[in-house]
């Protein structure tokens, strides 16, 4: 019963701290949560927080605040992420998917992640390593003139106009468009790859030049590293309204926000679409943003992610609102992947 209280008593002080800023203390706790228990009980578990190190008492105040373990013990006792209302699923659903493709799912992600959470929203673009060929086309648009379409299962869209040395008619453009979907279809990029260069091996020697052509420019494009390893960034307008205690922090966010390789290494571990990974002050990898959380997922058409997203903020954070957020937008991110 006691352990309770004094959880009570720490999310109370989580959620007034988020809410106002203001270092929190006792009376302002008995007024506005109904703890069931009278002021002088609080102080006591107040007391018995701030020794196990879960919150803290800034000289300039007599209240306290979270410490990165008290945040981090509320974090990991929510019993479950706080839902979205149906508001809120709602407009994510008519903004996401309004896209157009996957450059527009993107910007869409980013721009709704970061007015739901009032953070800074970081998208990654889904990893050419875990990409499965979806289908192949071939249209030909002239005897000699080739459109190669290329759609893989995170969406991305690659085609090519290809021109080919010798006439190629309507039987043997049909039988090499079965041969490509036969040996690159439900395959993973790579492998994909090495049965289109086995292609050559399995037709008449006046066609292997033509068929080489074809499999070259189908490899090139799923190789294009256009996509691979690039983030997109939204709301870092948002950091204006962080103030004091956060203001040191503000400069080393701005310059991890120019470096993708940075970001990629904050959303960190988030490669599952499972759950919801929350790296809290000191957790993260970089200790110059120690003063900052990262709530990130994964999301993907099938059970593995293919890219990850996520928010960045101060520590000071609503971590079950933004939790909720970070997990319905890759939700609805992973469904239009699907259905791509």
């Amino acid at each position: 019963m006691q352990e309770d209280r004094r959880l009570a008593v720490l999310r109370a002080i989580v959620e007034d701290y988020v809410s106002t800023g203001e270092p929190v203390g006792s009376k302002a706790l008995v007024e506005r949560h109904r703890l069931g228990v009278s002021p002088a009980t609080v102080r006591n578990d107040m007391a018995a927080l701030e020794e196990e190190g879960l919150i803290a008492h800034p000289h300039t105040s007599a209240g306290r605040i979270p410490t990165d373990k008290g945040y981090r013990f509320f974090v990991d006792r929510l019993t479950q992420i706080k839902p979205m209302t149906a508001a809120e699923r709602r407009a994510i659903s008519t903004f996401l998917e309004g896209a157009n493709d996957l450059d527009d799912v993107i910007q869409r992600s980013v721009r709704v992640l970061a007015q739901l959470t009032q953070q800074v929203a970081i998208v990654q673009y889904p990893t050419l390593a875990r990409s499965t060929v979806r289908h192949i086309e071939l249209v030909a648009l002239s005897p000699s003139r080739l459109l190669l379409v290329l759609i893989l299962s995170t969406g991305r869209v690659e085609q090519r106009v290809l021109e080919l040395p010798t006439e190629i008619d309507g039987d043997s453009l049909a039988d090499l468009r079965s041969r490509i979907l036969r040996a690159a279809v439900g395959e993973p990029i790579t492998d994909a790859a090495t049965a289109l260069g086995c292609l050559t091996e399995q037709v008449t020697p006046d066609d292997r030049t033509q068929v080489a052509l074809i499999a070259a420019a189908l490899v090139e494009a799923m190789s294009n590293e256009r996509y691979d390893e690039r983030v997109v960034v939204g709301g870092t307008a948002n950091l204006a309204r962080f103030g004091d205690g956060f203001d040191l922090s503000i400069k080393p966010m701005l310059e991890a926000l120019e470096e993708h390789v940075v970001l990629l290494k904050l959303l960190g571990e988030a490669t599952s679409s499972d759950s919801v990974t929350v790296r809290i002050g000191h957790e993260g990898p970089y200790q110059q943003l120690a003063t900052t959380s990262v709530v990130a997922t994964g999301y993907g058409p099938g059970e593995e992610a293919v890219g990850s997203l996520g928010i960045v903020g101060p520590t000071r954070m609503d971590y079950p609102g933004s939790m909720a957020a970070v997990r319905a937008v890759a939700r609805y991110v992973s469904t239009i992947l699907d259905q791509a």
